[in-house]
Protein backbone atom coordinates (compact mmCIF):
# COMPACT_ATOMS: atom_id res chain seq x y z
CA UNK A 1 0.00 0.00 0.00
CA UNK A 2 1.42 3.88 -0.85
CA UNK A 3 0.98 5.54 2.14
CA UNK A 4 0.49 9.41 1.48
CA UNK A 5 2.37 12.23 2.96
CA UNK A 6 1.98 15.93 3.67
CA UNK A 7 5.08 18.13 4.61
CA UNK A 8 4.31 21.52 5.40
CA UNK A 9 7.04 23.96 4.42
CA UNK A 10 8.30 21.18 1.90
CA UNK A 11 9.60 22.74 -0.78
CA UNK A 12 12.91 24.52 0.63
CA UNK A 13 15.40 23.78 3.36
CA UNK A 14 14.76 21.01 6.11
CA UNK A 15 11.21 20.53 4.76
CA UNK A 16 12.68 19.76 1.08
CA UNK A 17 14.85 17.24 2.81
CA UNK A 18 12.35 15.18 4.22
CA UNK A 19 10.15 15.79 1.03
CA UNK A 20 12.53 13.98 -1.05
CA UNK A 21 13.40 11.15 2.12
CA UNK A 22 10.17 10.26 2.38
CA UNK A 23 9.33 9.59 -1.51
CA UNK A 24 12.48 7.99 -1.67
CA UNK A 25 10.71 5.17 0.48
CA UNK A 26 8.27 4.91 -1.63
CA UNK A 27 5.71 8.06 -0.13
CA UNK A 28 3.62 9.89 -2.26
CA UNK A 29 4.07 13.13 -0.88
CA UNK A 30 2.46 16.59 -0.99
CA UNK A 31 4.92 19.63 -0.29
CA UNK A 32 3.10 22.89 1.22
CA UNK A 33 3.78 25.73 0.44
CA UNK A 34 2.81 29.39 2.01
CA UNK A 35 4.06 32.19 -1.03
CA UNK A 36 7.06 31.15 -3.07
CA UNK A 37 5.57 30.30 -6.51
CA UNK A 38 8.01 30.18 -8.64
CA UNK A 39 10.82 28.19 -5.89
CA UNK A 40 7.28 26.10 -5.36
CA UNK A 41 7.19 25.64 -9.26
CA UNK A 42 10.99 24.77 -9.68
CA UNK A 43 10.84 22.19 -6.88
CA UNK A 44 7.62 20.07 -8.86
CA UNK A 45 9.66 20.27 -11.17
CA UNK A 46 12.87 19.33 -10.27
CA UNK A 47 11.46 16.47 -7.92
CA UNK A 48 8.03 15.34 -9.19
CA UNK A 49 6.39 16.46 -5.88
CA UNK A 50 3.60 17.91 -6.35
CA UNK A 51 3.36 21.13 -4.14
CA UNK A 52 -0.09 22.82 -2.85
CA UNK A 53 -0.27 26.41 -1.51
CA UNK A 54 -1.62 27.38 1.40
CA UNK A 55 -0.77 29.00 4.85
CA UNK A 56 -1.03 26.47 7.79
CA UNK A 57 -1.94 29.29 10.53
CA UNK A 58 -5.65 29.27 8.83
CA UNK A 59 -7.53 27.18 9.79
CA UNK A 60 -9.85 26.96 7.20
CA UNK A 61 -7.42 27.00 5.13
CA UNK A 62 -5.90 23.90 6.34
CA UNK A 63 -8.84 22.18 6.13
CA UNK A 64 -9.43 23.24 2.57
CA UNK A 65 -6.10 22.59 1.88
CA UNK A 66 -5.93 18.96 3.04
CA UNK A 67 -9.09 18.54 1.11
CA UNK A 68 -7.28 19.36 -1.91
CA UNK A 69 -4.34 17.41 -1.16
CA UNK A 70 -6.71 14.32 -0.63
CA UNK A 71 -8.78 14.62 -3.78
CA UNK A 72 -5.63 14.57 -5.38
CA UNK A 73 -3.54 11.81 -4.24
CA UNK A 74 -5.70 10.08 -2.04
CA UNK A 75 -6.03 9.75 2.04
CA UNK A 76 -3.59 11.51 4.24
CA UNK A 77 -1.28 8.93 6.14
CA UNK A 78 1.46 10.86 7.27
CA UNK A 79 1.83 14.87 8.26
CA UNK A 80 5.10 16.67 8.89
CA UNK A 81 4.44 19.49 10.67
CA UNK A 82 7.80 21.33 9.59
CA UNK A 83 6.44 24.95 8.36
CA UNK A 84 8.01 27.47 10.51
CA UNK A 85 9.12 31.48 10.64
CA UNK A 86 10.99 33.65 13.16
CA UNK A 87 10.50 37.20 14.10
CA UNK A 88 13.15 37.47 16.42
CA UNK A 89 13.80 40.82 18.91
CA UNK A 90 14.46 40.66 22.28
CA UNK A 91 10.59 41.06 24.75
CA UNK A 92 11.07 45.08 24.93
CA UNK A 93 11.27 44.98 20.98
CA UNK A 94 9.00 42.42 20.43
CA UNK A 95 5.38 43.43 18.88
CA UNK A 96 2.65 41.91 19.61
CA UNK A 97 1.99 40.80 15.76
CA UNK A 98 5.82 39.09 15.83
CA UNK A 99 4.53 37.56 18.99
CA UNK A 100 1.75 36.06 17.32
CA UNK A 101 2.66 35.39 14.05
CA UNK A 102 4.93 33.13 15.19
CA UNK A 103 3.21 31.09 17.61
CA UNK A 104 -0.16 31.03 14.89
CA UNK A 105 2.14 29.37 12.40
CA UNK A 106 5.18 27.38 14.52
CA UNK A 107 2.74 25.77 17.00
CA UNK A 108 -1.05 26.73 15.62
CA UNK A 109 -0.19 25.19 12.25
CA UNK A 110 0.63 21.82 14.11
CA UNK A 111 -3.17 22.01 15.57
CA UNK A 112 -4.52 22.78 12.23
CA UNK A 113 -3.00 20.21 10.70
CA UNK A 114 -3.52 17.23 13.16
CA UNK A 115 -7.16 18.45 13.25
CA UNK A 116 -7.43 17.96 9.41
CA UNK A 117 -5.49 14.62 9.51
CA UNK A 118 -5.84 12.86 12.83
CA UNK A 119 -9.61 11.91 12.25
CA UNK A 120 -9.01 9.99 9.56
CA UNK A 121 -6.28 8.08 10.69
CA UNK A 122 -7.66 7.52 13.86
CA UNK A 123 -11.00 5.90 11.06
CA UNK A 124 -8.09 3.59 9.35
CA UNK A 125 -6.03 2.85 12.46
CA UNK A 126 -2.52 3.73 11.08
CA UNK A 127 -1.00 7.41 11.14
CA UNK A 128 2.17 8.91 11.62
CA UNK A 129 2.56 11.92 12.41
CA UNK A 130 6.06 14.22 13.58
CA UNK A 131 6.40 17.90 14.47
CA UNK A 132 9.72 19.60 14.22
CA UNK A 133 10.60 21.44 16.99
CA UNK A 134 13.91 22.99 18.06
CA UNK A 135 16.88 23.11 20.25
CA UNK A 136 15.57 26.49 20.78
CA UNK A 137 12.70 25.12 22.47
CA UNK A 138 14.64 22.97 24.60
CA UNK A 139 17.42 25.19 25.74
CA UNK A 140 16.23 28.92 24.97
CA UNK A 141 17.78 31.62 22.75
CA UNK A 142 18.07 34.87 23.88
CA UNK A 143 15.93 37.34 21.39
CA UNK A 144 13.39 34.23 20.49
CA UNK A 145 10.83 34.23 23.30
CA UNK A 146 8.24 33.60 20.69
CA UNK A 147 10.28 31.10 18.70
CA UNK A 148 11.78 29.45 21.91
CA UNK A 149 7.62 29.71 23.47
CA UNK A 150 6.35 28.02 20.08
CA UNK A 151 9.00 25.12 19.74
CA UNK A 152 8.72 24.11 23.56
CA UNK A 153 4.52 24.19 22.77
CA UNK A 154 5.38 21.29 19.83
CA UNK A 155 7.16 19.03 22.55
CA UNK A 156 4.28 19.51 24.49
CA UNK A 157 1.65 18.88 22.22
CA UNK A 158 3.61 15.71 20.83
CA UNK A 159 3.64 14.11 24.04
CA UNK A 160 -0.15 14.87 24.49
CA UNK A 161 -1.61 13.88 21.21
CA UNK A 162 0.52 10.61 21.25
CA UNK A 163 -1.47 9.55 23.83
CA UNK A 164 -4.88 9.88 22.43
CA UNK A 165 -3.39 7.96 19.25
CA UNK A 166 -1.68 5.10 20.51
CA UNK A 167 -4.42 2.61 20.99
CA UNK A 168 -5.46 3.56 17.25
CA UNK A 169 -1.74 2.77 15.73
CA UNK A 170 -1.46 6.81 15.09
CA UNK A 171 2.07 7.20 16.61
CA UNK A 172 2.97 11.39 17.19
CA UNK A 173 6.43 12.04 17.50
CA UNK A 174 8.81 14.83 17.52
CA UNK A 175 11.90 15.66 16.25
CA UNK A 176 14.37 18.77 17.97
CA UNK A 177 16.87 19.99 15.25
CA UNK A 178 20.28 21.86 16.21
CA UNK A 179 22.17 24.28 13.64
CA UNK A 180 21.26 23.01 10.22
CA UNK A 181 23.15 24.66 7.20
CA UNK A 182 19.82 26.18 5.13
CA UNK A 183 19.16 29.46 4.27
CA UNK A 184 17.74 30.43 7.79
CA UNK A 185 21.14 30.02 9.19
CA UNK A 186 23.05 31.17 6.57
CA UNK A 187 21.32 34.21 7.27
CA UNK A 188 22.89 34.41 11.06
CA UNK A 189 25.59 37.01 10.81
CA UNK A 190 29.01 35.26 10.23
CA UNK A 191 30.62 35.90 13.60
CA UNK A 192 27.58 34.80 15.20
CA UNK A 193 27.43 31.78 13.08
CA UNK A 194 31.19 31.02 13.94
CA UNK A 195 30.26 31.06 18.06
CA UNK A 196 27.48 28.82 17.41
CA UNK A 197 29.25 26.42 15.20
CA UNK A 198 32.16 26.38 18.41
CA UNK A 199 29.56 24.86 20.87
CA UNK A 200 28.66 22.04 18.83
CA UNK A 201 30.95 19.13 19.94
CA UNK A 202 30.84 17.74 16.68
CA UNK A 203 32.18 20.89 15.42
CA UNK A 204 30.44 21.32 12.53
CA UNK A 205 26.45 22.58 11.57
CA UNK A 206 24.00 19.65 10.45
CA UNK A 207 22.84 18.97 6.79
CA UNK A 208 19.07 19.01 6.46
CA UNK A 209 19.18 15.25 5.00
CA UNK A 210 20.33 14.47 8.37
CA UNK A 211 16.79 15.37 9.99
CA UNK A 212 15.15 14.20 7.06
CA UNK A 213 16.73 10.58 7.51
CA UNK A 214 14.90 10.40 11.33
CA UNK A 215 11.84 11.76 10.23
CA UNK A 216 11.61 8.62 7.32
CA UNK A 217 12.79 6.29 10.03
CA UNK A 218 9.70 7.47 12.65
CA UNK A 219 7.48 7.36 9.47
CA UNK A 220 8.46 4.03 8.86
CA UNK A 221 6.57 0.87 9.57
CA UNK A 222 9.94 0.11 11.91
CA UNK A 223 8.93 3.27 13.84
CA UNK A 224 5.59 2.09 14.85
CA UNK A 225 6.47 1.28 18.81
CA UNK A 226 8.20 5.01 19.22
CA UNK A 227 5.38 7.74 19.91
CA UNK A 228 5.46 10.67 22.18
CA UNK A 229 9.09 11.02 21.89
CA UNK A 230 11.27 13.95 20.53
CA UNK A 231 14.79 12.74 18.71
CA UNK A 232 16.88 15.51 19.29
CA UNK A 233 19.41 15.64 16.30
CA UNK A 234 21.94 18.04 16.99
CA UNK A 235 25.59 17.16 17.25
CA UNK A 236 25.49 16.79 21.13
CA UNK A 237 24.79 20.69 21.51
CA UNK A 238 22.27 20.11 23.68
CA UNK A 239 21.79 16.66 25.47
CA UNK A 240 18.59 16.62 26.86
Amino acid sequence: MTRVAIVTGGTRGIGEAISLALRDTGVTVAANYAGNDERAHAFTNRTGIAAFKWDVADFDACQEGVNAVETALGPIDIVINNAGITRDGTLLKMTYHMWKEVIDTNLGGCFNMAKATFPGMRERKWGRIVNIGSINGQAGQYGQVNYAAAKSGIHGFTKALAQEGAKVGVTVNAIAPGYIDTDMVAAVPADVLEKIVAKIPVGRLGQAHEIARGVAFLCSEDGGFITGSTLSINGGQHMY
